[in-house]
């Protein structure tokens, strides 16, 4: 399976501790691709259907029918985590260049880079 950044995929994030996102959810692949080619763990964002969830500038807003998403989604930039490849499903799509620059900008402010 080709896995690019941007990606959007089904994963299996469970087992899970305290507010740890789990479950069987749409996550979005943020490593880069020398990696996402050669190692056998990726580094993914949860997404979300709350949206009701408490607005942060770790949040990506997204409109469900643009990317192949069941439902409005939010990015959550905070919850961001080191998976094995073998916990990825099937892939949903893909978000496009705008999407990511906004996905950039959240993990800057999530990891402390501005």
């Amino acid at each position: 399976m080709k896995i690019k950044r941007g990606d959007i995929f089904f994963a299996d994030l469970s087992p899970v501790v305290g507010s740890e996102q789990g479950g069987v959810r749409p996550v979005v692949v943020i490593q880069n691709n020398v990696g996402n080619k050669y190692s056998p763990t990726i580094i993914v964002a949860a997404i979300t259907s709350q949206l009701h969830k408490a607005k942060l500038p770790t949040h990506v807003g997204i409109t469900a029918d643009s990317y192949g998403l069941p439902k409005n989604s939010v990015i959550l930039l905070e919850q961001i985590r080191t998976i094995d490849k073998k916990r990825l499903r099937e892939k949903i799509g893909v978000f496009d260049d705008k999407v990511m620059i906004k996905v950039d900008e959240g993990l800057k402010t999530s990891l402390g880079l501005s």
